[in-house]
């Protein structure tokens, strides 16, 4: 059973894990589809609907206190200044409308090395 498991570990340290999952989810803003392995793609999931969240709530922020705020959360997470300004330009205020799965996951088939279930990552 997997009580109280929170995430994968992807066979990294927290660190290297974190950077990696931050470099997908800001490949994932530049490009809009990004092919990644299964597990990969459901871990920075995660990680990039709670940066388009943030988009939305800096989009719907009235003082610009409020938006600078949502600004640098997203910098927090994403450590990207171009990508947390193309999410907060472009990327959040195309999902006003939508309460949520901004993302979605397609399998693509298997890796020829190693025979690891690859995906295509990309924003509806």
């Amino acid at each position: 059973m997997r009580h109280l498991v929170d995430h994968r570990k992807l066979g990294r340290t927290s660190e290297h894990r974190a950077s990696l999952l931050r470099n997908l989810v800001v490949s994932l803003i530049e490009h809009g589809r990004i092919q990644t392995s299964v597990p990969k793609a459901k871990e920075a999931r995660r990680l990039a609907e709670r940066c388009i969240t943030l988009a939305k709530k800096a989009h719907l922020a009235t003082e610009p206190a409020a938006k600078l705020h949502y600004q640098r959360q997203a910098m927090q997470k994403l450590h990207n200044v171009g990508a947390v300004q193309k999410l907060i330009a472009e990327i959040g205020p195309k999902y006003m409308e939508r309460s949520g799965g901004y993302t979605r996951i397609y399998k693509a088939g298997y890796r020829l090395g190693d025979r690891s279930p690859i995906a295509l990552f990309e924003l509806v």
